[in-house]
């Protein structure tokens, strides 16, 4: 990694390139599984979505300056990271102008490579994993990357496991802090389109040159192996069989998930959120809103799996199942499926939930059973 130096020899103050995707997220509750090109952003905009990937940027770069105050930022103009900057009560340094509308994967590429032609030392960008690929395809290796996660899609192993940590991390690197190490770092992305036609189409993009610390970071997401598969199968089917008349099952995305509504013999989603009531289908690939309509006439369980690698249960790809629905449905009433591998390969690390409301997250927080076979299950933390 380059580090400027002055005539005597001595270090500059370390800049930071910070970037945001200001529409990162907004399909997300929506149920439009991302917000990749203008005819999506368009449809999440005409089904209510809101823009949060500044509230999340603000958060990353307060917690960066609690951990280093020696730093100069290079900002993307206005939205895409200088009023973020000024909200956080940093003192920017904006990098060009940002044309009418919305911001395009080429504004963001266009911005990256600018901040890598002025020698940053880091680019800490907040979006999902499209806008990680844009970063990465911008600038190469030439710049460490690292990802504030505010995505729907976030399958990448560059981002932090929270803004918070994210700008942690940022902080220590950018102190040069001997705990923050480099590595190469997978940028991962789904096919939007394949997810909305139901199939699943992951395509790997690269590697990033990205700091590390091996709690602040999510890696790539993983899979299991064909014994652990026939255990899920075992737990997906003995819930099935227990479920409760009168009370709705949301099932969250995901292939661990599909068992259950598989056992029953019901059609569903692979990417979406799906509900069940008394062993029927009634409501497929719904939203946030669908969900609290639902929620506020039924009592609830949220049926959802592990994100192999990663340890997420919430935030990462089932932002339908928002902050909101949890607390209606209520914090005792969340059941967790998933295999021996997955847990295997989070190396006794905790779970995690970054569901946008951190009194939530926090709330969250202990401990909680997950179902790994029929009549299995084993205790994990949430961090």
């Amino acid at each position: 990694m380059r580090r400027s130096l002055t005539a005597d020899g001595g270090i500059t103050t370390p800049t930071l390139g910070f970037l945001v995707n200001p529409v990162a997220g907004m399909g997300g509750s929506v149920g439009l599984k991302g917000t990749d090109g203008p005819g999506i952003l368009r449809e999440a905009k005409l089904r209510g979505a809101m823009p949060g990937a500044e509230t999340r940027a603000v958060r990353a770069l307060k917690r960066l300056s609690t951990t280093t105050s020696s730093f100069r930022v290079l900002a993307g103009p206005e939205e895409m990271g200088a009023t973020a900057a000024r909200v956080a009560g940093l003192k920017p340094e904006t990098l060009g102008r940002l044309n009418s509308g919305d911001s395009t994967a080429a504004d963001t590429q266009t911005t990256a490579r600018a901040m890598a032609e002025r020698n940053v030392d880091l680019i800490l960008f907040v979006g999902g994993d499209g806008t990680a690929r844009d970063v990465l395809a911008a600038v190469g290796d030439r710049v460490p990357l690292l990802g504030v996660p505010a995505g729907v899609k976030m399958q990448s192993a560059v981002f932090g496991t929270s803004p918070e940590n994210a700008g942690y991390l940022a902080g220590l690197f950018l102190a040069r802090s001997p705990a923050a190490k480099l590595r190469e770092a997978e940028v991962m992305d789904l096919d939007e389109g394949a997810i909305r036609e139901d199939r699943l189409s992951a395509r790997l993009y690269g590697y990033a040159v990205s700091p590390f610390e091996r709690h602040l970071v999510q890696n790539a997401k993983s899979g299991s192996r064909a014994g652990s598969e026939r255990d899920l199968d075992a737990a997906a089917r003995q819930l099935a069989n227990t479920m409760q008349a009168g009370c709705l099952y949301i099932l969250g995305p995901g292939t661990t998930t599909r068992r259950v509504a598989d056992a029953l013999g019901l059609p569903s989603t692979l990417l979406g959120v799906d509900v069940i009531l008394d062993g029927q289908l009634i409501g497929a690939d719904v939203d946030e809103h669908a969900l609290l309509h639902l929620v506020g006439n039924h009592e609830a369980r949220i049926v959802v799996s592990i994100l192999g690698g990663q340890g997420s249960l919430f935030g990462r790809g089932n932002q339908q199942i928002s902050s909101k629905v949890i607390e209606k449905a209520g914090l005792d009433n969340i059941l967790v499926l998933a295999s021996l591998d997955k847990l295997i390969a989070l190396h006794n690390s905790p779970l995690r939930v970054d569901t946008g409301d951190s009194e939530l997250d926090t709330r969250l927080a202990g401990y909680i059973r997950v179902r790994t076979g029929a009549d299995r299950s084993t205790i994990l933390r949430i961090a």
